[in-house]
């Protein structure tokens, strides 16, 4: 039988899952390349837990290479720069192509910065998560006491884990800090229920975060309000949601309006049986899915399963996310509000199961590549 190529697009989350069940069952008739920009991938859930000091970086970050040596995939370390989907080919930054039998799209999106770009240097976007990494790093090395204004622009999850864990990190870290957190008309994550809204609005006050309810647009290096008035702090963390990458648009894959890859609920392309993709890539055709990490940490055994179905000419599975999923967000220091459909609580024991299922994800895509 002739090799079949697949090409994994990506580190994420679900990937990893793909990554471990190659490297537990390694086939001889599947030739297997793995094409990201970075073989350390970073676990967002534990990103706010390392700002606040709490983690070192090599526990929020998966090497991903004992994995690869262990399923014996080819490992290229380089962005994917584009998709030709009728062609069945990937084209690199360094402007090579190759070719594919099956292609998966786990490539996450770009931070939406469309309403900032002006602010130049002064904007940290939160993705791509190297770049962030390394952005806050090299904050945290500034003098001891030194002032600093630093605002975050997005009123959801991420918004409100960064602002708390921005806070704490620089407070730890010796800086003067004053945060605020620009949420748009909506408030602070405007998703969740009431009980969870209260106590994360509760948190900001304890930690003394300014929560600022109106639009944002980067202009000459600050920021102009929709109530007309500006703020001109030292640097602005962009979490507003996220955009796909613009290459897609060129890909021949059938998009939505907004240059998702539009998926069936097997997570398989609309228009090319060959490609799937996961995470903030792709939207449902069948049903709104929600661009969080606990769905591509749900769909990623899917993945996994389904594409070795499709080598072996089986029948694949959908996806069905939970009706309801755990949300667990951190609050700067060791305290955490948990959120589960209608029920929430808070405290240093939310905090503390959240540590210890961060940890566990980290620990089963590292051990068992050793």
């Amino acid at each position: 039988n002739a090799m079949t190529r697949l090409i994994l697009a990506g580190g994420g989350h679900a990937h990893l899952f793909v990554l471990e069940q190659l490297a537990l069952q390694p086939r001889d008739d599947l030739e297997v390349v793995l094409i990201t920009p970075s073989y350390l991938q970073y676990y967002s859930g534990m990103v706010p837990g390392w700002m606040a000091r709490h983690y070192h970086e090599d526990q929020f970050a998966i090497d991903l290479r004992p994995l690869l040596e262990r399923a014996r995939i080819t490992f290229i370390e380089q962005p994917l720069a584009g998709i030709d989907a009728g062609r069945r080919e990937v084209c690199l930054a360094a402007g090579e192509r190759i070719s594919y039998d099956l292609l998966s799209l786990d490539i996450g999106a770009e931070t939406d910065t469309s309403w900032l770009e002006s602010l130049g240097p002064k904007l940290l976007p939160i993705k791509p998560l190297g770049d962030f990494a390394r952005h806050w790093q090299a904050l945290l090395s500034l003098e001891a006491g030194t002032d600093l204004e630093l605002a975050i622009v997005g009123g959801g999850a991420a918004g409100l884990e960064l602002a708390l864990a921005a806070q704490q990190g620089l407070k730890q870290r010796g800086l003067a800090a004053q945060v605020c957190l620009v949420t748009g008309d909506a408030g602070v994550i405007a998703g969740f229920p009431c009980g969870v809204r209260l106590r994360a609005e509760n948190a900001l006050r304890r930690a003394g975060i300014q929560v600022i309810k109106r639009r944002a647009v980067g202009s000459n290096g600050g920021l102009l309000l929709s109530d007309g008035s500006s703020l001109n702090p030292d640097y602005v963390i962009a979490a507003m949601g996220s955009r796909p990458h613009p290459w897609l648009c060129l890909s021949g894959l059938e998009l939505d309006s907004k240059g998702h890859v539009l998926v069936d609920r097997f997570h398989r392309s609309l228009s090319h049986a060959e490609v799937f993709a996961v995470g903030d890539v792709c939207s449902r055709s069948d049903r709104p899915l929600a661009h969080s990490g606990v769905n591509a940490v749900r769909a990623g055994p899917v993945l996994a399963q389904n594409l070795l179905a499709m080598i072996d000419e089986r029948q694949l599975v959908p996806y069905d996310p939970p009706q309801r999923s755990l949300y667990l967000l951190s609050c700067g220091t060791p305290y955490a509000i948990a959120s589960w459909g209608r029920f929430s609580a808070e405290g240093g024991w939310v905090w503390r199961c959240k540590d210890w299922i961060d940890r566990r994800f980290i620990r089963r895509f590292s051990c068992r590549a050793s």
